[in-house]
């Protein structure tokens, strides 16, 4: 399929040849979920934790006499229901991550890509670079462009003048090809990528 390449005052300046196997396919809704489930497992840090009894300092001295006391009988001042005792069933460190196979990681990555082609969220840029930082005059182009979520993809590696200029703008956020994943694909309404990001995209899916 064929689509236009815009410059950032909206006007078509070529077209560009867009892979059917990488942005023509079918969306399935399973295949998404399994990727940004997987996505949101491994970003999980899992340092969370608290003390257990065994975990708790203190000697193990009883906390007073047997009887004569008006108390329930105490053999230890850390058990988990002693005021800073100990915590039962709580949080501790593990990780979060799941195995998810490479194919579907592909698929999901093409999956995503096609959804905003199928839904009309696609735009392809010539470039993004910037002759300036100027993070008022990249807004004004941007809302030229009626773009008001979006995510930016460029080559290896991005224009570090558009890098600065986007990084105060709401709702737009901006990644070199390498780092494209389906969890911000679909968090933004628009998908922009440059002709670079297209070329190292179906290289990187092909």
């Amino acid at each position: 399929m064929q689509i236009d390449v815009i410059n950032f005052d909206g006007k078509a300046v070529s077209k560009i040849d867009l892979s059917d196997s990488i942005f023509g396919l079918d969306p399935r809704a399973d295949i998404l979920h399994r990727v940004v489930t997987w996505q949101r497992a491994n970003s999980r840090a899992g340092t969370h934790a608290v003390k257990t009894v065994s975990d708790v300092a203190g000697s193990g001295k009883k906390a007073f006499k047997q009887k004569k006391t008006g108390n329930a009988r105490q053999g230890e001042k850390y058990n988990v229901h002693m005021r800073g005792g100990g915590v039962v069933h709580g949080p501790v460190v593990r990780d979060h991550s799941i195995d998810l196979p490479k194919k579907i990681r592909s698929l999901g990555l093409k999956m995503a890509l096609s959804s905003k082609v199928k839904e009309g969220a696609l735009m392809v840029i010539d470039s993004e670079k910037l002759p300036a930082a100027k993070t008022s005059v990249l807004a004004k182009q941007i809302k030229k462009l009626g773009l008001t979520s979006a995510l930016f993809v460029g080559g290896a590696d991005l224009d570090s003048n558009f890098k600065k200029s986007a990084a105060n703008i709401e709702n737009v956020d901006m990644l070199p090809s390498i780092g494209l994943n389906v969890l911000d694909i679909l968090k933004h309404e628009k998908l922009v990528l440059t002709a670079d990001a297209v070329s190292a995209l179906e290289t990187r899916l092909a």
